[in-house]
């Protein structure tokens, strides 16, 4: 029994200290978001619906948020907008992406650019359709035709760091009706 307890202090000690854990915690790997948000600048052409036509679809329908570029994480810049204009096809996939201030932006600027254009080129929208509606003999209205065309929209892209951490906001665009026309 003497034994038993002038081992048990020793025991005790070697089971605590086997116990004991040093945990380090290590920061979170930098991360990155942006967000969008359709725009409708001033001046933007529309195209002219004539009597009897009717549009429809030019509405998102798969949209995919840019990544933050990594190699900025670290240095947590500032909030930037960058404003892209998606032209999209008669069948609704993105043909091509241009950003406003493309041709003048430094190596910064260009990688938020560049995270723009690989997300939004995977995009794709209801075609946007022109119906022309025509009253028969017995004034009752019907399609009398119909065709797809080519548009464009304006989007404005935020990217946002906070101590590191990176965020890119995302919205829903407005209606199709009066979007900008190539």
């Amino acid at each position: 029994m003497a034994r038993i307890s002038r081992a048990f202090p020793a025991v005790s000690a070697a089971l605590l200290v086997g116990c004991l854990h040093v945990t380090t915690q290590s920061s979170p790997p930098p991360s990155g978001s942006a967000n969008w948000h359709a725009v409708l600048p001033e001046g933007t052409a529309r195209y002219q619906l004539a009597m009897g036509e009717v549009s429809s679809g030019a509405a998102p329908d798969r949209r995919v948020n840019p990544i933050y570029p990594p190699s900025l994480l670290s240095r947590c810049p500032p909030p930037v907008e960058v404003r892209a204009w998606l032209v999209v096809d008669a069948s609704g996939k993105v043909a091509d992406v241009r950003a406003d201030d493309e041709a003048s932006a430094n190596a910064d600027r260009r990688s938020y650019i560049d995270a723009v254009k690989v997300a939004a080129r995977q995009w794709s929208f209801v075609p946007l359709k022109i119906d022309r509606w025509a009253a028969d003999a017995n004034g009752e209205s019907h399609v009398v035709d119909s065709e797809t065309r080519p548009f464009s929209l304006a989007y404005d892209f935020r990217f946002e760091c906070h101590s590191g951490a990176a965020q890119v906001t995302t919205g829903d665009a407005p209606s199709a009706s009066g979007h900008g026309s190539e």
